[in-house]
């Protein structure tokens, strides 16, 4: 297979074997990013002359770190160290932190080399990889088209073969949108495995997580950024094994309710309708037991007060409105006109209803759901016809209706890349497991992949 696209766990072992070193890799990946992110606007910022002295010190390393010489990029809204952190807003366009996050440290401990930072839409509010400062990013399987977002630049990067694996946050669906749109495999942790300090996570909605090709790559990813940081106000016990050791074991005999009906009220394309037939099907044929069955998710204004809430993240960056994209100067004054009290009650709701549809997993170990209601959209596609900035964010939502409601009951939700539309786009397939159930999904992902490879994809521009 060709470099660029062995698995960052097969690429770990050669490293370690003396079989390729960690130059020969990262200077690899980084000829193909000068050749082919001018295609894609997958990359911000490339660390080209920093990553090769980093691979020269790995090499000279006897480390025993898992990931020991392996590239990987970081998402442009996660703070690095010495590494220019934009969040893809004019405001911080030459922003550089001087510390790293919990999970860039847990990244660098692993061994990584990090190559770079990928492209995000500003401050990752909205499903698509456009912003003012760092322009759009292209989907690899069709360039007019969105990969995604906000971590399109990762699923973009991944699916071209720039990276073996990629870093990406998850507030709403930001992993799995993209994983669906680029042809990929993204899994959202449980709320709670992966930490977000030093900051906090708002309501609890968004975390970090993996982006890959393998089933393997994620697990072990995640086993890196899994873990406690000292006053996490949100803590998931450890798993009883690294998750590493469920790929391969067997799932036994899931209760899978399967459904297309999403909960806001949404159309759903015939390609999404039959990417989840198809993949019931797969599942049935592996020995599951298949219902159809929706949880009680349709109930009530969970838009509305997700919206609420969701509009306060961009209010929390201490800039001056006139520096953000328009769509987030609406959102900041659309916060700023909401009282404590009405925020208070729109979270105290979003908590309630969340109880209510987490109750359904104590009938079911998994729902399978479209991870979107379209196939990849034109890029601009959001600003069609949407007048304002709360308008233009429901539009994102007839895009995503599936993913927001795994953030806000904190489940575990992965993107299994396992359709093509008559087209040729990537439309992706949703699991979301039970409370803290990333080990079952992993071992039910890995037995679709067993039965239906699609690491071997390879869009047009790779």
């Amino acid at each position: 297979m060709e470099l660029a696209f062995l698995s960052a766990t097969e690429q770990a072992r050669r490293v370690r074997a003396g079989e390729l070193s960690s130059v020969e890799l990262t200077g690899h990946y980084l000829q193909r990013i000068e050749r082919l992110d001018p295609q894609l606007n997958s990359f911000v910022t490339v660390r080209a002359e920093e990553a090769l002295t980093d691979a020269r010190a790995a090499d000279g390393s006897d480390s025993a770190a898992p990931f020991h010489g392996v590239p990987i990029a970081v998402k442009d809204l996660t703070a690095t160290n010495g590494i220019r952190t934009t969040y893809s807003c004019r405001a911080f366009a030459d922003h550089v932190p001087d510390f790293d996050t919990a999970v860039v440290r847990r990244l660098r401990e692993a061994g990584f080399v990090i190559l770079g930072k990928t492209n995000t839409p500003e401050f990752g509010t909205v499903a698509f990889t456009e912003s003012d400062l760092n322009g759009a990013t292209r989907n690899p399987w069709s360039p007019e088209r969105t990969p995604g977002g906000s971590s399109g630049g990762a699923a973009a990067a991944l699916a071209a073969g720039l990276i073996p694996v990629a870093h990406g946050t998850d507030g709403g669906g930001s992993i799995r949108i993209p994983a669906s749109c680029c042809g990929v495999f993204g899994l959202k942790p449980a709320r709670g495995r992966v930490s977000s300090a030093p900051f906090p996570s708002l309501e609890g909605l968004s975390t970090a997580g993996p982006l890959s090709r393998t089933v393997e790559d994620a697990a072990r990813l995640l086993d890196v950024l899994a873990g406690y940081e000292p006053g996490d106000p949100w803590w998931t016990p450890p798993p009883k094994r690294p998750f590493a050791d469920e790929v391969g074991a067997d799932p036994g005999r899931l209760h899978v309710a399967v459904t297309s009906t999403p909960p806001i009220d949404a159309g759903v394309h015939a390609e999404c309708e039959a990417a989840l037939g198809n993949a019931a099907s797969l599942l049935d044929e592996l020995g599951h037991e298949i219902v159809e069955a929706t949880p009680p998710w349709s109930e009530g204004a969970l838009l509305d007060d997700f919206i609420t809430v969701w509009q306060v993240s961009p209010a929390l960056f201490p800039v001056d409105p006139a520096l953000l994209t328009p769509l987030n100067q609406g959102l900041v004054e659309a916060a700023r006109r909401t009282s404590s009290a009405d925020y208070g009650a729109a979270a105290a709701r979003l908590a309630m209803a969340a109880r209510t549809i987490v109750a359904f997993w104590s009938t079911v170990d998994v729902v399978l759901t479209p991870t979107l209601a379209l196939p990849p959209v034109p890029i601009g596609w959001q600003d069609e016809g949407a007048e304002g900035a709360l308008e233009q964010l429901r539009r994102n939502t007839l895009f995503t209706p599936f993913t927001a409601i795994a953030n806000l009951t904190g489940l575990p939700a992965l993107s299994l890349p396992l359709h093509r539309s008559d087209g040729g786009l990537p439309i992706g397939v949703q699991a979301i497991g039970r409370p803290a159930g990333e080990a079952e999904l992993i071992r039910l992902a890995a037995q679709v992949e067993t039965a239906r490879p699609w690491h071997d994809d390879r869009p047009p521009i790779s």
